[in-house]
């Protein structure tokens, strides 16, 4: 069972798990990278306009990357979409394509500000020591953390979900059905998920689920109670597609009771969650192991680091396990159902085969130093 808060502190909103999760990565980076400057005699200052370089890159690309690659038709019906960040939706797809583009202009442009309708203005000059393949083999170090740190935040906030597992092994998120519970008006004043005890084998992968939920009005009836939760909650349960997605509620009455806890009504309804595989997890392990090899190469060889070797390997392991995660993952909008491979396989594809040509142009280029 997990079923963890979004918010940090209860009741009060933001902020939740994944902004600081998602910012933790930047944060992580940053120090990560002023240290490999320093390391390679670099301007630690520079890591400042890297920074926000960056930044801009990971969220507009992976906004975009969203909402062209998975919602096409709504985007170009409704561009300003792209501002409604609240409404979810990140690709790290556009993100992979956004930050090379956003690393070339940082190692051959100057940005400086100006008075005029274009404030922005971009200065052709090349970065002394830091060509684009340097650079973007030492961030690809920071992004594979960065990578960790969103996934983990996915897993917080119960999306990006894996498939049923069909078992009793796996992760049922119960908080889904808490929170849809406590915005139903039904006067809740919480609703708490708990692993249930056995009481009956459904089918492999369904397994038991306790909802603890304490009503407001301490003048409330047993028999106010138990018909709210014959009909809002087994409605609610049955029914509504963000709990039905994560709860397996069977036909007939609910199996509930009631009793008086500090002079609250409470009742706790014992239903069924469905164990699904925690798809979040496994990708965040591997950016993790991922960020391991990587900064370990670079302690091992510094500014003696094939240029092009971090990112092509960064490419083939991201973007090649990424084939194999969304095996045990949902497909995240409709249209993928009827495809042999889903969206995330499919824009893998080409990143892959840029990684292996940045491997195997390093190593010819290996063989030709040594001959």
């Amino acid at each position: 069972m997990w079923d963890p808060m979004r918010e940090i502190i209860k009741g009060i909103q933001p902020p939740v798990w994944y902004s600081v999760l998602f910012a933790a990565g930047f944060i992580f980076g940053y120090q990560i990278m002023v240290y490999i400057f320093k390391k390679e005699g670099k301007n630690p200052l520079n890591v400042d306009t890297l920074s926000v370089h960056m930044i801009l890159a990971t969220i507009i690309g992976a906004r975009l990357g969203h909402l062209i690659f998975y919602e096409p038709e709504r985007f170009l019906a409704d561009p300003l979409m792209f501002f409604r960040t609240w409404e979810g939706g990140l690709a790290s797809h556009g993100a992979a394509i956004c930050i090379p583009i956003a690393l070339y202009l940082y190692s051959n442009y100057v940005v400086s500000t100006r008075k005029s309708i274009f404030p922005l203005k971009f200065t052709k000059k090349r970065r002394q020591g830091q060509s684009y393949l340097w650079i973007v083999d030492r961030i690809v170090i920071t992004v594979a953390l960065a990578g960790a740190f969103i996934r983990f935040g996915n897993f917080v906030n119960s999306e990006i979900i894996g498939k049923p597992t069909g078992s009793d092994y796996g992760v049922v998120f119960g908080r889904v059905a808490e929170e849809r519970l406590e915005k139903a008006e039904l006067g809740f004043e919480s609703v708490e998920a708990s692993k249930g005890e056995s009481r009956e084998n459904l089918e492999a992968g369904i397994v038991p689920v306790d909802l603890t939920i304490v009503f407001e009005n301490r003048q409330i009836s047993e028999e106010q109670a138990s018909n709210i939760i014959n009909t809002g909650v087994r409605r609610m349960l049955m029914s509504d597609p963000a709990i039905t997605e994560h709860y397996s509620q069977p036909s007939g009455p609910l199996d509930f009771e009631l009793s008086l806890v500090d002079r609250k009504m409470q009742a706790v309804v014992h239903t069924w969650g469905i164990s699904r595989y925690p798809a979040q997890l496994y990708e965040s392990a591997t950016c993790v192991i991922l960020f391991l090899i990587l900064l370990g190469l670079w302690f091992k060889w510094k500014e003696k680091t094939p240029e092009g070797l971090f990112f092509g390997i960064f490419l083939i392991w991201i973007f090649g396990l990424r084939w194999f995660h969304e095996t045990f993952k949902e497909n995240q909008v409709a249209f993928e159902d009827s495809m042999t491979f889903n969206m995330g396989q499919l824009l893998s594809i080409p990143l892959v085969l840029i990684g292996v040509f940045l491997v195997i142009r390093v190593i010819i280029l290996s063989k030709k130093a040594k001959d």
